[in-house]
């Protein structure tokens, strides 16, 4: 097992997080870091239908901003939120973040959920 280049925690810079949390997959990155511990970089990738090297793109992303913390096993690559390491620096941060990202979320699927019904509520026209 061998870990990749990460900035240490005292470095860890807020622009940095910012700029990588304000992408909206790498957002959905962490989101599913924070439910699942620890994925494999091959299966995020995958569920979330980018290309590989885009998805490549956002977890040195991530990893170089201080937000993951990489671990590389044989091929594989496994990422895991830097939770403690955030909360030191930046005290609530990361979970103000998930909340907002979470509820964004809800607001989104509710919002569709309506909209399929407005739609299906509006009469076929007759031709």
């Amino acid at each position: 097992m061998r870990l990749l280049p990460h900035p240490a925690t005292e470095s860890i810079q807020l622009t940095e997080v910012l700029r990588a949390l304000a992408d909206p997959v790498r957002l959905e990155i962490v989101v599913r870091l924070s439910v699942q511990k620890e994925q494999t970089c091959s299966g995020v990738g995958e569920e979330l239908g980018v290309h590989k090297s885009t998805a490549s793109h956002h977890y040195r992303m991530l990893r170089e901003s201080g937000v993951v913390m990489t671990r590389q096993v044989g091929r594989l690559k496994f990422m895991r939120l830097r939770r403690d390491d955030l909360d030191a620096r930046f005290p609530g941060l990361l979970d103000s973040v998930l909340a907002a990202a979470r509820a964004d979320d809800a607001v989104l699927a509710t919002a569709r959920a309506e909209g399929v019904r407005a739609v299906e509520s509006v009469p076929a026209h007759g031709g």
